[in-house]
């Protein structure tokens, strides 16, 4: 799969997607703000830089993740993000 490059919400997030042993992954970064993201397939996302605030859909608890951490959402789903700076971010599509 070629590197392929992604741009949402007036390009204030930004990833490059590929696929690596048959899975697919993204990076990218979220620029300062809030954003909601559905999801297809069963996601877990990992914080390299900065740090997200995270609402998975169905749950009512903003749960913070710093540099180093990790979440999952489950596919058919969605979550809401906000970041107070600029946040770099590795997706797994599972």
């Amino acid at each position: 799969m070629p590197i392929q490059h992604n741009a949402y919400f007036e390009s204030k997030v930004q990833s490059l997607a590929s696929e690596r042993c048959g899975r697919k992954f993204s990076v990218g970064i979220i620029a300062t703000g809030q954003y909601h993201f559905g999801t297809d397939a069963a996601e877990r996302m990992t914080v390299i830089s900065g740090m997200l605030t995270v609402k998975v859909d169905g749950t009512d608890e903003w749960i913070h993740y710093p540099a180093g951490t990790n979440f999952e959402v489950p596919s058919k789903s969605g979550f809401d993000v906000k970041t107070s700076a600029d946040t770099a971010y590795h997706c797994e599509y599972m």
